[in-house]
């Protein structure tokens, strides 16, 4: 496969502007543990928005690289790598995985300038990454869903088949709807829970959820959410509840609908500064909250498996994902993302490779 000498990549150049597209990033030498990918699908989630938006605190790095969830296929391999061969399909993802760990590269722009980047970055056409951020592709997922596999899923998914690993006749909030929460949802209902409650503010995404397997939803925006719980659950609660919109005031809620015995789990993130405000008799009395750092998944093994559960029917990946942008639309995909008009927004970067 051609190496290439440059690429072009949407930069980060100061938190509460738009990413700009530069080309000619000039391509350095692989170092040990790093792998030439060239992409051809890349995620938009709401961490990605709030980075570029300046609300996740100081960015130090600036001007730096973006992505953390893409497909593609390998150029070329750095030293001590062994995990890919050169020309596999692969999944890049942000959570750490087996082999290497290279950490961030450093790029020189068209100006000489430098430009930072971390073990993993997606919104370019190519892209230097740590081996343990690379798996390779499930056998039968197409490149344009198995984006999903760098973070949506592996997330919500992971939160209940590792976390919680309900069981068939346990009740389950799932509260925000993004690719996050509809993974989480899929899970469980693939597991064959039947009582799942979704909470959104977009009709659409509350339809969905239906479609993908929800017994009961419920509109945050025009409904009191608590009580049409309590009314669901004759004033019980849920035995979980699993929180995905990324709003503190939403962790309240969610973790007020459990049960004395049970447990509300977080993979949000709200904005920088914002506090989480609990009774804590609640928490001596049995109640449980938690954050989840990518649902407590392990790469190289879960993703292997939650490509078992798409070939099996069991993920209904492309009703998670949203109309395609380029690289060029990058911004446009995240204001669209902000406005809550899509739910997964996916950069079209080169998709014959698929």
């Amino acid at each position: 496969m051609l190496i290439p000498n440059s690429f072009k990549a949407a930069v980060l150049e100061e938190p509460g502007k738009p990413l700009r597209i530069i080309e000619n990033i000039k391509i350095p030498k692989l170092e040990k543990g790093q792998i030439l990918v060239k992409i051809a699908y890349s995620g938009v989630c709401h961490s990605q928005l709030m980075e570029v938006r300046g609300l996740r605190g100081p960015d130090i790095w600036t001007p730096h690289l973006l992505g953390h969830e893409g497909t593609g296929t390998v150029v070329t391999i750095g030293k001590g790598v062994s995990k890919v061969k050169v020309g596999q399909k692969v999944v890049l993802g942000w959570i750490k995985g087996s082999g290497l760990d290279s950490g961030g590269a450093v790029f020189i722009g068209p100006n000489n300038e430098k430009i930072n980047a971390g073990a993993v970055t997606t919104f370019s056409d190519y892209s230097i990454v740590s081996e343990n951020r690379v798996v390779p592709l499930p056998i039968g997922t197409p490149l344009k869903y198995g984006v999903l596999y760098g973070c949506a899923l592996p997330t919500g998914a992971g939160i209940v088949l590792n976390s919680i690993q309900p069981k068939k006749n346990d009740s389950l909030l799932v509260f925000g709807l993004g690719g996050i929460g509809l993974s989480a949802l899929m899970a469980a209902k693939g597991l064959g829970m039947e009582d799942i409650i979704a909470v959104d503010i977009e009709q659409d995404k509350l339809k969905l959820a239906v479609d993908l397997g929800a017994k009961a939803v419920i509109n945050g925006k025009s409904q009191n959410v608590y009580q049409e719980i309590m009314k669901l659950t004759n004033n019980s609660g849920v035995d979980f509840a699993i929180e995905a919109s990324g709003i503190a005031e939403s962790i309240e809620t969610a973790f007020s609908l459990i049960k004395r015995s049970g447990r509300c789990i977080f993979a949000s993130h709200p904005k920088h500064g914002d506090k989480v405000c609990i009774d804590p008799f609640e928490l001596i009395s049995g109640k449980s909250l938690e954050g989840s750092w990518g649902g407590d998944s392990k790469p190289d093994r879960d993703i292997e498996i939650l490509g078992s559960f798409y070939r099996k029917g069991m993920f209904e990946l492309d009703k998670i994902i949203s109309k395609p942008y380029s690289l060029e639309q990058i911004n446009i995909a995240l204001n669209d993302l902000e406005a809550r008009k899509i739910t997964r927004a996916l950069i079209e970067i080169d998709p014959e490779q698929e």
